[in-house]
């Protein structure tokens, strides 16, 4: 079994809050990875994720991260709540 990672970065314009991360996270850009595993014996490549992980600022600040694992519908709704608020 093959696993792969794809990093991607997410922007924020708002702060936001993503299900499982008890507190509320800056506005700013976070790398995203995702792991995927090849699914065995299809005569194609196909792949299926399983984590998604958020680098986010380690709730001690002082310039730290730290990796937490996500939900990867939690992250499409937090990205959609995120465009969905206007200012005035």
């Amino acid at each position: 079994m093959t696993i792969r990672s794809r990093r991607e970065t997410v922007t924020f314009k708002h702060p936001f809050r993503i299900r499982g991360i008890e507190r509320v996270l800056p506005a700013g850009a976070y790398e995203v990875v995702t792991d995927e595993e090849t699914i065995e014996g299809l005569t194609f490549s196909a792949y299926r994720r399983i984590a998604t992980m958020i680098t986010v600022p380690a709730e001690t600040g002082r310039g730290t991260t730290e990796m937490l694992s996500i939900g990867s519908i939690d992250l499409a709704n937090a990205q959609a709540e995120d465009a969905s608020i206007v200012h005035d």
